[in-house]
């Protein structure tokens, strides 16, 4: 297992920590439901430095990426982020991303741990003569800052006002005199903020994080917090086998362009099975590969990620199932290898109080 920057930092807090992405990541450290409140409610740190990030170049690189990424890449603005799909020819999911444009010219991306060398190759093959690309990974220190309290600790910590930050975009501020890149960006739903900078700088600031309050939390709370967000984790939502318009994350993908896996990804007749939110009756969870019955007791589709929800005090889950069976308001089953859980398919988010695209200044 490789180390992050932070190993040393994870086990003086007593962190439990587990394999994940080819690291040895904390899973929770006061307890996944205290860190999960305080995601919610005040602020939680997590450490991301296993991420992977990759600088893209060259006078070409805007049109190779909008030939490789399933979301518009032309219409980003300097200044701002976008959410999109890496895919294969047959339209499936090599990996979700997010596409940073620093300049004109230049973008910087952002992707998953356990996929960030195969990414890397698959994009390097992709682009055009004139682009590079180059791994930052390894020399690239990423800290997620989030929740309510998030907002006030980072401006304390940046001598650049932050006040105009809107969701999704980025800037380059300066911490202790140094100058890092920070986004209004996360996986939990709430206000928040992804921090890039040098290993060293990033174990400044997740102590710096700490003394002001911030709660370390681990992947426990990551996933939960993602889960009542509705928002897709790799390897399990998502896969290369899996068609990216099966997900239902539309607002990623680009209905007016062609690119590597859109024939197969915009054609209706492709898509056979869809993403839906069921909401548990009781607090015990689904897991993934679990079977999801009708309300006759037929099998309609399997699990992909179930939890007991902090924020809800109920149980649940994420499933792939029939295109016909899919409409919200079902009632359905849950066959797991003790007993069988009734839920109904629901609306996504499950969370509906998030604040993570809301008004900055109200935070400060």
């Amino acid at each position: 297992m490789k180390k992050t920057i932070l190993y040393d930092s994870h086990v003086a807090l007593g962190a439990k920590m587990a394999p994940f992405g080819g690291y040895s990541m904390p899973i929770q450290y006061s307890g996944i439901i205290k860190e999960h409140i305080a995601a919610r409610e005040a602020a939680a740190i997590f450490d991301t430095c296993h991420m992977g990030e990759f600088l893209i170049k060259g006078a070409n690189a805007a049109a190779d990426l909008e030939i490789m990424l399933s979301c518009p890449v032309t219409p980003i603005k300097t200044g701002q982020c976008r959410y999109g799909f890496i895919c294969n020819e047959n339209g499936g999911v090599i990996d979700d991303q997010i596409l940073y444009r620093m300049a004109e010219n230049e973008f910087f991306m952002v992707v998953n741990a356990a996929t960030e060398p195969a990414d890397f190759e698959w994009l390097r093959q992709h682009l055009s003569a004139g682009t590079r690309i180059e791994n930052l990974s390894e020399q690239t220190a990423k800290l997620d800052l989030q929740g309510p309290a998030s907002v006030k600790i980072m401006q304390k910590l940046f001598a650049d006002k932050i006040d105009g930050m809107k969701y999704y975009t980025w800037m380059k501020n300066h911490y202790k005199n140094i100058e890092m890149l920070i986004s209004r960006t996360g996986y939990t739903g709430e206000i928040g903020f992804e921090i890039y900078c040098t290993n060293e700088r990033g174990k400044a600031f997740w102590n710096d994080c700490l003394n002001l309050g911030a709660l370390p939390a681990g992947l426990g709370a990551r996933d939960t917090l993602r889960l009542e967000m509705g928002y897709p984790l790799y390897g399990h939502e998502l896969d290369d086998h899996t068609n990216a318009a099966e997900s239902g994350f539309t607002r990623a993908i680009a209905a007016d362009k062609k690119f590597i896996g859109s024939a197969a990804v915009l054609d209706p007749s492709k898509k056979c099975r869809l993403l839906a939110a069921i909401r548990l009756e009781g607090r015990r969870a689904a897991r993934h590969g679990d079977k999801i019955l009708d309300a006759r007791g037929r099998g309609i589709g399997t699990i992909t990620s179930g939890s007991f929800s902090p924020s809800l005090s109920c149980a649940i889950a994420l499933g792939y199932t029939a295109i016909e069976a899919s409409a919200i308001g079902n009632q359905v089953r849950i066959q797991t290898d003790r007993q069988e859980l009734a839920g109904q398919i629901v609306e996504l988010p499950f969370y509906k109080k998030a604040t993570g695209r809301m008004d900055i200044k109200k935070f400060l």
